[in-house]
Order: C-alpha cells, then structure tokens, then sequence
C-alpha cells in the first residue's frame, strides 16, 4: 500500500507535482490545474486540523467507503463529491492566488504530514471518521495520485 510516509512515495508524489504545469489539461472534472493545488493543500490542512470541516459521513462512508478508498488496489472513481469546505468548484476551497507559491505550500504541507509521529492524536475526516496518522498518509498518497492522474502528471 502506497503512503507518503514511505520516503520513496513522497518523492514520486513531490516530483510529479513539480512537473505538473499551470498549463496541464485535466482529463475529466472541472477543476482547473491551479485549483487541484488548492484543493490538494486544503485537504491536508484538514488533515493536519488546520481547515475545519463538518462530518457528513455515516455508517456506510465511515466502513465501506474508507476501507476501499484506503485499501483497495483500483482507482479512485472519477467525480465523486468531497467536503464542501474543499470544495474549488463551489468555492468553499481556498481560492487560487500564485500557481507557484500555492504548489510550493502544497509541498511544504505534504512535507509536515510526512512528520506526524504516529502516536500522536489526529483529527477525524469528514467522511471517513477517525483516521489514524498512518491511514491519513495513505489517503494523502491516493488523493494526490488521483488529481495527478486526472490532469495526466
């Protein structure tokens, strides 16, 4: 299972993002590519309790849901709705600024949850429920890896 704890994953994940253009055509979604950055930042500031969000799961999400989207080995389905409060297309994400800056605070962002301690409290996701660190850095992995591949980087 890939997780950006795994110095090898963050690498590929960072190096792919530093690719990843201001120009790069998305491949299915509405998002632009500067609000794949955003949106990609504010979901680990969540993570990092840092964005507030309002749980809107139930027992199917926090079970089912979480399990394979932690867990399965298939991709990610296109077009599924998250929080609100991530949300670029509504604007309830941060909104774009500076397309290098934003991709630079991305980095810095992935970077400090890499360095979570695994035994310290963390918060719970809006969907999925309680996340331990480890579960958060492999949901962290997958979310980048699916924006990346919607944007084909």
């Amino acid at each position: 299972m890939s997780t950006v704890a795994e110095p090898r994953r963050a690498e590929e994940i960072m190096r792919r993002l530093k690719r990843f253009t201001l120009s790069s055509e998305r491949r299915w979604g509405r998002m632009t590519a500067h609000q794949m950055i955003c949106h990609l930042a504010d979901a680990i500031r969540m993570a990092l309790d840092e964005r507030p969000v309002n749980f809107c799961g139930n027992w199917a999400s926090t079970h089912i849901v979480k399990f394979a989207a932690l867990y399965s080995p298939l991709p990610w389905p296109k077009g599924v709705k998250g929080s609100p409060e991530l949300d670029q297309e509504t604007g309830g994400g941060t909104p774009p600024v500076d397309f290098e800056s934003d991709r630079d605070e991305l980095l810095t962002l992935i970077e400090r949850l890499r360095k979570q301690p695994a035994d310290s409290p963390s918060p719970q996701h809006p969907m999925f429920g309680p996340l331990s660190w480890a579960q958060w850095k492999v949901l962290t992995y997958r979310h980048c890896d699916h924006h990346l591949r919607q944007f084909g980087a």
